[in-house]
């Protein structure tokens, strides 16, 4: 495996709980997806759930090297889980386009207070 970039990201959940509480709407709609929002609101700790989700948007762009400061749109990023809730990272727009061929690895976790994401962006060798 060839390693293009690896980013990590640690969040408090209590301060995305406290910016969605002031600007709830605002908030989501510009960090998250539909699928996303719609997974979070189903869940019984939604503020975790969000937070989580967060970490991992914030690891990609850390991993791809662009950082979320105009380069790519939070939504560009969108966290998915299989039938056995493993994530995955599902990569549209700039951030696929900067993004190409190279392949994500993700692994997400989670206490009562803090959520944290790993992401791993794997270089395709060309043959």
């Amino acid at each position: 495996m060839a390693l293009f970039g690896i980013g990590i990201d640690l969040v408090k959940v209590s301060r995305i709980k406290a910016v969605m509480e002031r600007f709830p709407n605002r908030f989501k709609t510009r960090i998250f997806t539909k699928n996303e929002i719609e997974f979070c609101e189903n869940r019984a700790n939604s503020y975790l759930s969000y937070a989580v989700r967060f970490a991992a948007k914030e690891a990609f762009a850390k991993a791809l090297g662009t950082g979320l400061r105009g380069k790519i749109a939070w939504r560009d990023i969108e966290v998915v889980d299989d039938e056995l809730s493993k994530p995955s990272l599902v990569i549209t727009g700039k951030a696929l386009k900067i993004l190409g061929k190279r392949k994500v690895h993700t692994s997400l976790s989670h206490t009562e207070d803090y959520a944290t994401a790993i992401v791993i962006i794997e270089d395709i060798p060309t043959r």
